[in-house]
């Protein structure tokens, strides 16, 4: 088992402004934990008590909306931290997260770090700022659904997807998404979806081969409109 004042993926998050001292006490009470792709690791409505830190693998979080579509808020990435709202509230998640593909995590317990958070005034700031890019995140999302259209939506996800987590040796996009996925992302029918994902095709800008997606034409997705 890693001990977190050695690990690498701490730099990545919050838990970097801890100290040595603080870090050898959480890595004594946190749990590792494998994730399968697909599994939940929480669900909305869950009480999370602690943080997830991602030591590899991406998930997904979304949140369920009033006619039963998922709509996807956020991919979590090795080094991200989950729950950190826990940190600071007794509600229940109003998020569910879902493996996209085999993770590792680590769990730490609230009543281990929320004492940290209390005496140590840098991490504190630290999630707090955390939390704030998560806030003009999602003040992104509401704005791109009321004022772009689906297909420059689609197209700013792909250029997402190259730039943050690269390709394969095939040069396909290293995260591998359904079709449903790609509409629950940019709020849309999955129908629509495969449309748009057709037209990018037949310009040239993508190649497919079952869920795998290679872009062919990285400035022309950029200019999309």
């Amino acid at each position: 088992m890693s001990k977190c004042e050695q690990c690498i993926v701490k730099q990545f998050n919050s838990l970097k402004s801890l100290t040595k001292d603080e870090l050898v006490r959480i890595s004594g009470c946190k749990t590792t934990k494998t994730i399968k792709k697909g599994e939940v690791i929480f669900e909305e409505g869950d009480v999370v008590n602690g943080v997830f830190c991602v030591k590899d693998g991406i998930c997904k979080l979304s949140k369920l909306s009033a006619n039963g579509k998922d709509q996807i808020v956020k991919l979590v990435v090795k080094g991200d931290l989950l729950g950190q709202r826990s940190l600071v509230t007794e509600e229940v998640t109003n998020l569910s997260a879902v493996a996209l593909n085999d993770m590792e995590v680590c769990f730490i317990p609230k009543s281990e770090i929320v004492s940290d958070l209390q005496k140590n005034s840098k991490f504190s700031f630290d999630v707090l700022k955390d939390m704030a890019n998560d806030l003009r995140q999602a003040d992104d999302i509401i704005v791109n659904m009321a004022q772009k259209s689906v297909r420059q939506r689609l197209a700013e996800t792909l250029v997402y997807l190259y730039d943050s987590f690269g390709t394969n040796p095939d040069k396909t996009l290293s995260v591998i998404l359904s079709r449903e996925d790609y509409a629950n992302i940019v709020g849309t029918a999955v129908e629509s979806a495969i449309r748009v994902l057709s037209q990018f095709k037949k310009q040239g800008l993508i190649s497919t081969s079952g869920k795998k997606i290679k872009i062919e034409d990285l400035e022309g997705l950029k200019r999309v409109e």
